[in-house]
């Protein structure tokens, strides 16, 4: 029943957007108008004076075909001939109630409240003193008047609910606006804070760094190659922070697009392998299987966050043990596992970072990663050692070749 109501509704829609709607109509209704004056379907005897009676017949039917285009004249002419028939001793026809509705009722949706009360008027003053020789009396000009009521309020009420919905979506509109301002203002107050905190920390991570190798006398030789690739894993984090915080920031300078870059993918994978290979000084492969498909950039940032992740806590908890890191393209998913050989710690050592799946944020970091793809990762001791990380993301978003 209400698809059907629903399917209805759709079809009056429709019909009332007709462009012929108003024509075809008044046609319709002045041709049963005169059928009516011609060939009464009662039993009371014929007009006495035909040509008034067509007159009227026509002026209170044949102006609605003017309903788009000259609304208020149609209307007046209705109304003066549907209230100056009973005048001539007979009712108005069939036909021009209809029309007489109609057109009051469009008055009502799309003039003043002030225009409609204007046309209620003659309504009022016709119901309240019919004329001694009029048809109908009372009764007749009571009746009118409340269906005029009626067919005027109708249209008022649909008017008034229409501009409620107008200004109820531009009070949403609004408040939009004000709650997207108010979140821009708020990220980048907090990309301010996060600049101003974080990379001074980093910054005088790399600074110092850099002064240790510089000046510390008698200094190995690895040990100037550790601390020059921690100042330059300062430098790498701290650009890779503005780089995040710029998209943050709203207030950033007309220069600031040009001099972002986008977020890392599978292609700078390599880049990262060497850099982590010179870092850590152990043996890091990268083992690429199955057959390479153009990914989503989001879906490239996020398998690249896991396998830096990964060599980050596999250089922190198993310093200089080899690592493998391997990209399966399988059916339908990409398989990122990252592996070490390290010792591992003992079954009975202290809960810490590397000692259980759930530890660290690192880890959480990569849940979270993983579950905005939809994939699913796993982290726990290897069968012969070491730790591994494993994360299936799946390749529902991949872009088109």
């Amino acid at each position: 029943m209400r698809a059907a109501a629903g399917r209805w509704a759709a079809a009056l829609r429709r019909l009332g957007r007709a462009p012929d709607l108003p024509l075809v109509a008044a046609a319709a209704l002045c041709a049963a108008g005169l059928l009516q004056a011609v060939v009464p379907i009662t039993d009371r005897p014929p007009a006495a004076n035909i040509p008034l009676t067509l007159a009227l017949v026509l002026g209170s039917t044949a102006p609605l075909a003017f309903a788009r285009s000259q609304l208020l004249p149609a209307t007046a002419a209705v109304t003066a001939a549907v209230l100056l028939t009973p005048l001539s001793g007979r009712l108005p026809c069939a036909a021009a109630l209809p029309a007489l509705a109609a057109l009051l009722y469009l008055t009502g949706l799309r003039c003043p409240p002030r225009t409609a009360l204007l046309l209620a008027v003659p309504f009022v003053a016709y119901a309240v003193g019919p004329a001694p020789t009029a048809a109908g009396g009372k009764p007749f000009g009571t009746a009118l008047l409340v269906g005029a009521a009626a067919a005027l309020a109708a249209g008022a009420a649909r008017r008034a609910g229409g501009e409620a919905a107008a200004r109820s979506a531009a009070e949403g509109a609004y408040a939009h606006t004000v709650l997207e301002h108010a979140a821009r203002g708020e990220r980048a107050r907090i990309a301010r804070e996060l600049h101003d905190v974080v990379a001074h920390h980093i910054s005088t991570l790399s600074v110092q760094a850099e002064t240790a190798r510089l000046t510390t006398p008698g200094l190995p030789p690895l040990g100037a190659e550790r601390l020059l690739a921690i100042g330059d894993t300062a430098r790498q984090a701290l650009t890779e922070m503005r780089r995040l915080l710029g998209v943050l920031r709203d207030d950033a300078s007309a220069e600031a697009p040009a001099t972002r870059r986008p977020q890392p993918g599978l292609d700078q994978l390599l880049t990262l392998v060497d850099e982590a290979r010179d870092t850590a000084g152990g043996g890091v492969r990268l083992v690429v299987r199955g057959r390479i498909t153009p990914l989503d950039p989001g879906l490239q940032l996020t398998a690249y966050r896991i396998v830096q992740e990964a060599l980050t806590n596999a250089r922190r908890h198993a310093p200089g043990a080899p690592v493998d890191v391997e990209l399966h393209y399988a059916e339908g998913a990409l398989r990122v596992t990252v592996r070490d050989i390290g010792a591992g710690p003992a079954p009975t050592a202290a809960p810490g970072p590397h000692a259980a799946p759930d530890a660290g944020h690192g880890l959480l970091g990569m849940r979270e990663r993983v579950a905005m793809a939809g994939g699913t990762l796993r982290a726990e001791h290897g069968p012969a050692g070491g730790f591994v990380v494993a994360a299936e993301l799946p390749l529902r978003e991949a872009a088109a070749a």
